[in-house]
């Protein structure tokens, strides 16, 4: 096979990967390392090292740099304080803890040095979101613990990632020189990343945030800027580029008034497609051999990570927060190792390799049984512990709308205060604050998006309810959440005649969820209602006052949108069917403002803004 059709051939199955993960809900790093192992040294098709040469080495620096930079953008650190003191635990003292208790362990079971074991401890603290979220999505947790583990998958990703570098870092400045040199060369490796990556962070926010670059230039420019400071950072001080990118990123993300959204976008498809390719790359270059040659040492290595250190690190970090026991049983199970964890190790191995550590070789085939027992064992084994503990969440009741403006927060609000979950998404940042200052919980971004899919609390949300203008967006809206909640739980206002063609042109399934609330409704009908003073009520239906009665007594001027029967479960009205709510439910509508007197006599309503 040619070299152009194996490059064509890891494009392809990465997509496939990609795909087949999405479709069975697993994390993507399981087909990739499959289809890796499989094309690599089960039939040998693909010899990277034959395949790439020289330019291997520069291909897996500059897809990690890129990796670390998209991943460092995430971290916010007032989200570190904000979700909770046992987020801030995990990120700190447990990473702290895993990191220094699987070094020591390494060193004494395995037998590497004390750097190997040093380097391989940080690698392996790294969850992630990508292994993380799908995981999560899976068991469904009960919502404390499903946001415990996802914040902490997306703040130690990055920490991590720094934590890596910098042992690598200081492990290189130390080879064959005096212990006092070392520091001097680690202090001035740290002091140039963090100057530099601090540096160039502010000349690119800066350019960006005064339109400096035209708007279709950006996202080039960012890239090209990164992988320029990565390289002038190597080129200054040897192996100084990854931390000063990693800082980089941090610094931008921590920016103030510094939209990244449309960048961020950019790097995580970016990244998707490298960290595809890579995986398949590294897994190729692997050899069993190399994991029989580890060793009875490293099952029980593996075995001491999973069933003690976790527990450890997670015990340590509850101390003084409210956690019950079987909480903390929960998170001591779930860590899966990830992306950073994988693609670091690769590149780190093939430069010590290069500086003449032999044991570096060792540490990718480690590395990589870590990822795949924790991602397999814990997959599979997560849901039926969650339980058995009885800390699975309720059936998802709740909805996510998409749209937050005041006609889609009135409905938000009415169905918050009936006590089913709901979460507003838009991209309109006046909307969101707005939404906020109602208490009703938020998303701003792109539901539809990368970071949509490793940030967005889905918790207890079942149902999707497109309430937005954006004829764009609605659409590809509407798509991607058929696939995750099902085609019968995602509906959509009818646009009208010009939307019906579009929708029609897009796919007939799309188009089957334009039901909400009635065939006439469109979301300018509902603006305009809500413009003109309509109030959305709450009215009990009872043996008195049936669902004649009330169609009877408000007409035309009610539009039902849900009714909630005696066991709380909300149904919507559609066009599909035709549905007349029973003695004790509630229906809630939208009320148009007309006067007409005793509105408040009969029924017992309730009204929302």
């Amino acid at each position: 096979m040619s070299d152009l059709s194996l490059l064509a051939l890891i494009g392809v199955l990465s997509i496939c990967c990609q795909w087949l993960a999405w479709r069975i809900k697993l994390p993507a790093i399981l087909p990739l390392l499959i289809c890796g192992l499989l094309l690599g040294p089960t039939l040998g098709l693909l010899e990277p090292d034959a395949l790439f040469e020289d330019l291997l080495f520069p291909f897996v620096s500059l897809a990690v740099a890129v990796i670390l930079f998209e991943g460092s953008l995430t971290l916010k650190f007032e989200e570190i304080r904000g979700h909770g003191r046992m987020v801030t635990n995990l990120v700190s003292i447990g990473m702290l803890v895993t990191f220094v208790v699987i070094a020591v362990l390494t060193h004494f079971i395995m037998g590497y040095g004390w750097e190997i074991s040093a380097l391989f401890g940080a690698l392996v603290v790294v969850t992630g979101p990508t292994v993380i979220q799908p995981m999560i999505r899976s068991i469904r947790p009960i919502n404390k613990l499903a946001n415990i583990l996802r914040w902490e998958g997306i703040i130690i990703d990055p920490l991590g990632a720094l934590l890596a570098v910098l042992v690598y870092e200081f492990i290189i400045a130390s080879q064959d020189v005096a212990f006092l040199h070392a520091l001097q060369a680690f202090a001035t490796t740290v002091a140039l990343g963090f100057a530099l990556g601090w540096g160039a962070a502010r000349l690119l926010g800066l350019a960006l945030g005064r339109g400096w670059f035209p708007h279709y230039l950006q996202n080039v420019a960012t890239l090209t800027i990164v992988l320029g400071v990565f390289a002038l950072s190597n080129a200054i001080q040897h192996e100084s580029g990854l931390l000063t990118v990693t800082v980089m990123g941090m610094v931008m993300a921590n920016t103030r008034n510094l939209n990244m959204e449309e960048i961020l976008e950019f790097k995580e498809t970016l990244s998707v497609l490298l960290i595809s390719a890579l995986f398949i790359i590294l897994a190729a270059r692997l050899d069993f051999a190399e994991f029989d040659a580890l060793g009875m040492p490293a099952v029980i290595l593996l075995a001491i990570i999973l069933f003690a250190v976790r527990p450890l690190a997670v015990w340590l970090s509850a101390i003084g927060t409210e956690l019950r026991f079987k909480d903390k049983v929960l998170l001591s199970w779930i860590a899966p190792r990830g992306i950073v964890a994988a693609a670091v190790s690769a590149l780190f191995a093939l430069k010590m390799e290069e500086s003449g550590w032999t044991e570096a070789a060792a540490v990718v085939p480690l590395v990589f049984l870590v990822i795949m027992t924790t991602v397999v064992l814990q997959s599979l084994t997560a849901k039926p512990l969650a339980r058995m503990l009885g800390l699975l969440e309720p059936s998802a009741k709740g909805f996510l709308i998409f749209g937050a403006n005041q006609m889609a927060r009135a409905v938000a609000k009415s169905l918050q205060e009936s006590g089913i979950p709901v979460r507003l998404a838009d991209t309109n940042w006046e909307n969101i604050k707005l939404a906020r200052m109602d208490n009703l919980p938020v998303y701003f971004g792109n539901p539809a998006s990368e970071h949509a899919a490793n940030n967005i609390d889905l918790t207890g949300l079942g149902r999707l309810l497109v309430m937005s203008p954006y004829k764009q967006l609605n659409p590809l809206v509407s798509m991607y959440y058929q696939d995750w909640f099902g085609s019968k739980k995602v509906h959509g206002l009818n646009g009208g005649e010009q939307d019906y063609r579009a929708s029609h042109q897009l796919t007939e399934s799309y188009r089957k969820t334009l039901n909400l609330f009635g065939e006439s409704v469109t979301y300018s009908k509902l603006a305009s209602l809500n413009f003109k003073g309509a109030k959305i009520k709450s009215t009990p239906i009872t043996d008195s006052f049936s669902f004649a009665d009330y169609q009877q007594k408000y007409g035309t001027r009610a539009l039902p949108m849900f009714a909630l029967d005696d066991a709380e479960k909300v149904y919507i009205f559609t066009t599909e069917r035709e549905l007349i709510p029973q003695p004790g439910w509630t229906v809630i509508a939208m009320i148009s403002a007309e006067p007409e007197e005793n509105d408040s006599e009969k029924g017992g309503e309730k009204g929302t803004d």
